[in-house]
């Protein structure tokens, strides 16, 4: 049975769980994977979840590798666009600390290239992890080092802005995202990312960067459900509030392993009245790029599938969110469309 939404949200995939080494990142010769039929994994992958899922899927948020070959983008972009996919691009930083100022010029060049990009395929919406450097292990930074830090990543993300000309662009959105304890030891939960989204937009002028909340990475931040849900209305009256990422804490599986949080944090980014999108997100728990994190952090990578395959599983989290949305506009708490 077809499930209709009865708010005015989109509704999107972020598929993350076709893999990111063998599925989403290029190879040795730059080109991006390919399944057996010789079609793109995002593009095969997407269709698959279109044809199966009861919820109309509105979007996808597709992870960009620089140096990708060009034809391979142009053909992603374009594929995900006839399957009349809104796309949004996850600008993809690495082998540089963006909280580092030796490490600035490199950061920028990539972010760069990734906003590039974003503009030639008349993307409107991207977001990025371009806070610290991913499983670093770096020693958190606290008081004036935080400080400096914050400073330190906004001038990066207004240079980036500056150079790549945003004002003048397609683009109308950039959602900043923070990483759980682990993946990053500074940057780690919603009130420490803010800062660098209030920054910018003083600096710019208007509300162009905004906060993606990741149900997973609040769950397991420091931070508790009550804490989380007051910075979400804080966040929201300040006009910063960004997409929601519907996936689950540690394990990023299925999203039946969460622990309630994707419910709280929904309902806490739906009485605000600024939820506009909603993304499912889960991960493979076999995927060779999340080797580290598998071993860095206990739970993580435990197989959730249940008999399942990952379209599956996927499209049992779109229906969850779905029903979540429909129910909280039964509420009174989303607006009906």
């Amino acid at each position: 049975m077809d499930i209709q939404l009865k708010a005015n949200i989109e509704i999107g995939v972020c598929p993350t769980h076709v893999k990111f080494v063998g599925g989403l990142v290029p190879n040795e010769d730059s080109r991006l994977p390919r399944d057996e039929n010789g079609e793109l994994f995002a593009i095969a992958e997407m269709r698959r979840l279109q044809a199966m899922s009861p919820v109309k899927i509105d979007s996808v948020q597709i992870s960009q590798f620089n140096g990708t070959h060009p034809e391979d983008l142009a053909e992603m972009y374009t594929g995900l666009k006839d399957l009349g996919l809104i796309v949004k691009i996850i600008l993809m930083v690495g082998g540089a600390n963006p909280m580092d100022p030796a490490d600035e010029d490199a950061v920028v060049a990539q972010l760069v290239e990734g906003v590039n990009t974003a503009k030639k395929f008349d993307i409107e919406e991207v977001g990025s992890t371009s806070l610290e450097e991913w499983l670093s292990g770096a020693p958190r930074k606290e008081g004036e080092e935080f400080e400096a830090a914050v400073q330190q990543v906004i001038k990066l993300h207004k240079r980036v802005y500056d150079e790549a000309e945003i004002a003048d662009s397609c683009l109308k959105v950039w959602q900043l995202e923070f990483l759980r304890g682990t993946e990053f030891t500074t940057f780690t939960d919603l009130g420490r990312v803010w800062q660098v989204a209030k920054g910018l937009n003083d600096l710019i002028g208007e509300k162009f960067f905004k906060l993606l909340v990741d149900a997973a990475h609040c769950g397991d931040s420091n931070l508790n459900i009550p804490e989380n849900e007051v910075l979400i209305d804080e966040i929201a009256k300040s006009g910063e509030l960004g997409m929601f990422h519907a996936s689950a804490k540690t394990t990023r599986g299925c999203l039946s392993t969460d622990d309630g949080w994707i419910g709280a944090m929904l309902a806490a980014c739906a009485k605000t009245g600024e939820l506009t999108e909603v993304i499912v997100e889960l991960f493979h728990h076999e995927d060779d790029a999340l080797a580290g994190l598998r071993e860095a952090v206990e739970g993580h990578g435990t197989n959730t599938l249940d008999g399942r395959s990952y379209t599956e599983a996927v499209v049992d989290g779109l229906q969850e969110v779905a029903r979540r949305i429909n129910n909280l506009v039964a509420r009174g708490i989303l607006p009906a469309k």
